[in-house]
């Protein structure tokens, strides 16, 4: 259920990441509920490789359903990845909006002479 809520939240904060840039804003909503899962999917898959590989009988008596460590651990590192890739991407459009500007200036200047 707190995934369900991470997932909305995250949505949200790249949806108006992109509005603030003039981007499409469901495109990049979905982009930040692709990286949450995708890193969701790769921890319960290391976690689940690590517990075969210590304890192979453990395996069968796995609940992933409940408030474990584990669980808080990874809902932990995907907010951490969803935010790292939200300032990337936050750097790189700031990055692009001055080059943009240039250029049609330089433009307009190139018109008048």
């Amino acid at each position: 259920m707190l995934s369900i809520f991470i997932l909305i939240g995250a949505y949200r904060y790249y949806a108006q990441l992109a509005e603030r840039f003039g981007k499409t804003k469901w495109q990049y909503g979905v982009l930040a509920i692709g990286i949450y899962l995708g890193t969701q999917i790769v921890l319960g898959m290391s976690y689940g490789v690590y517990l075969g590989i210590t304890d192979p009988e453990s395996v069968d008596n796995v609940n992933y359903t409940g408030f474990s460590g584990v669980n808080m651990v990874g809902w932990l590192i995907s907010i951490v990845a969803v935010w790292g890739v939200y300032k990337f991407l936050e750097n790189k459009f700031i990055k692009e909006r001055p080059a943009k500007t240039i250029e049609i200036e330089e433009i307009g200047k190139t018109i008048d002479q």
